[in-house]
């Protein structure tokens, strides 16, 4: 592979909390085709400042590594920020020049970001009025109102004037400068940083405008978000995930861990097995029963006529069996295993393990697309 330019590849690369997955994409039409791809599991706890700077070389040793073994030829990176790390609105402001709009930015991001503003990075982009979220109509003077939520409407007041809507992003820059450092010491470019429900709508969601909410059930969190015209509106996130699970069942069963994420993967909500293993872990997952059922009514309670028509589920933990059909009866909505590759040209013999890992790279087939689709 080395013999063509690597000019036109983009890297995908998840940095997750137990493991870095990597795909290399290049542009094949309109359409993203797989280059190559890797994964190896490591503890990375990327949501924080490092406590050390053995932590940030330890991370891109493990990256350059995943590269050196997949063959990919890219040095272009798109990275993806972890959402609990991440604080994301959508405000109405007036429209104006984009010099006062990125002083209008800047004031408004002051009263929803509950830190010093000097120790963010703020992003912003102006969304277009087709693909803008339309679930609430915004009556005079609601642009001040709703300026902390994440749900808005039509963009003109009753008075005539004329609003835009602004999605404002903000990262702690310590945050930020990690990932800049990480990729500077795996001599990789980093080119992209945006936030993981972005990489997830694009990955399993593409041109659908419909309101969905996306599960990404990790190893260590959960994170519930809701999309709306291609666009995240909504995003929770819940430290409970695939490992809490696990240590529930070994804990219940007095059994060790190992032993447990078997019992976990063979068994999940099937009444085949151990009676006792699907009630552990329904129990152990009712926080994010509930944090579902609290974003379902946080939606509904800000929109107008809009209705979330399916869930799609992902992450590493999603994969349990009979999970889908257990939330799909306990939420009383339609619930599918998000399929990243769907948008992704790849060989056919690939399929079969594409298919078995797809999960776990969801996020980072989203990345690998950014610069293509």
């Amino acid at each position: 592979m080395g013999i063509f330019s690597s000019k036109k590849y983009y890297l995908g690369i998840d940095i997750g909390n137990s493991a870095i997955k990597v795909v290399e994409m290049m542009p094949r039409g309109r359409r993203a085709k797989l280059s190559t791809y890797g994964y190896v599991e490591i503890n990375t706890d990327m949501g924080r400042p490092a406590k050390d700077a053995e932590e940030d070389i330890k991370i891109s040793l493990a990256i350059r590594k995943v590269l050196e073994k997949s063959g990919a030829v890219s040095r272009k990176v798109v990275s993806s920020l972890h959402n609990f790390s991440v604080f994301s609105s959508i405000i109405a402001l007036p429209k104006m020049s984009k010099k006062d709009l990125g002083r209008a930015v800047m004031w408004e991001a002051k009263k929803f970001i509950p830190f010093n503003i000097e120790e963010m990075k703020l992003y912003w982009k102006i969304l277009p009025e087709e693909d803008s979220p339309a679930s609430i109509q915004i009556e005079k003077g609601d642009a001040q109102k709703d300026k902390h939520t994440n749900i808005l409407g039509k963009v003109k007041g009753d008075d005539g004037v004329s609003f835009q809507k602004v999605l404002i992003t903000a990262a702690p820059l310590n945050i930020v400068n990690r990932y800049v450092n990480i990729f500077k010491l795996a001599k990789l470019e980093l080119i992209a940083l945006e936030t993981e429900s972005f990489a997830l709508e694009r990955a399993l969601i593409g041109k659908d405008k419909s309101v969905i909410m996306i599960i990404d059930f990790g190893a260590f969190t959960t994170d519930v978000g809701i999309v709306e015209n291609g666009i995240p509106i909504l995003n929770r996130s819940i430290d409970v995930g695939g490992d809490t699970v696990t240590k529930a069942i070994a804990k219940s069963l007095n059994i060790d861990i190992k032993r447990a994420e078997q019992f976990k993967r063979d068994i999940g909500f099937t009444s085949d097995g151990i009676p006792s293993v699907p009630k552990v872990i329904e129990t152990t997952i009712s926080p994010i029963i509930n944090e579902i059922k609290y974003s379902f009514d946080l939606f509904q309670s800000r929109s107008k006529d809009g209705v979330i028509e399916k869930i799609i589920l992902t992450g590493g933990s999603s994969t349990l069996p009979g999970l889908t059909d257990y939330l799909s009866r306990v939420l009383q909505i339609n619930v599918y295993l998000g399929d990243p590759w769907a948008r992704v040209i790849y060989p056919n013999e690939l399929h079969p393990v594409l298919e078995e890992i797809g999960p776990r790279f969801s996020v980072a087939v989203g990345l690998g697309m950014r610069e293509i689709v």
